[in-house]
């Protein structure tokens, strides 16, 4: 084993739930951006609109997870 990570089984870093939300939604908004891109810069226009559907529906995936984020918060704050 490599003598940098000696040790570091015991000493995992853990991602919580909230970890997890928020960074797929980060990725979602990140998609939302690639996929408008893309859709301004292809000249087929099937090719266009496909992407611009793929945009509009992970723009939904962020918008739910971005709630899912906000409940979580006020949960846990409840706790």
């Amino acid at each position: 084993m490599d003598k940098r990570f000696k040790g570091m089984e015991e000493s995992e870093i853990e991602f919580t739930t909230y970890d997890r939300l928020l960074r797929a939604w980060e990725n979602s908004m990140e998609m939302v951006r690639d996929f408008e891109m893309y859709s301004k810069r292809v000249e087929d226009e099937e090719v266009c609109e496909v992407f611009k559907k793929f945009a509009e529906d992970e723009g939904l995936h962020a918008s739910k997870l971005r709630e899912m984020i906000y409940e979580y918060k006020n949960s846990q704050q409840m706790q």
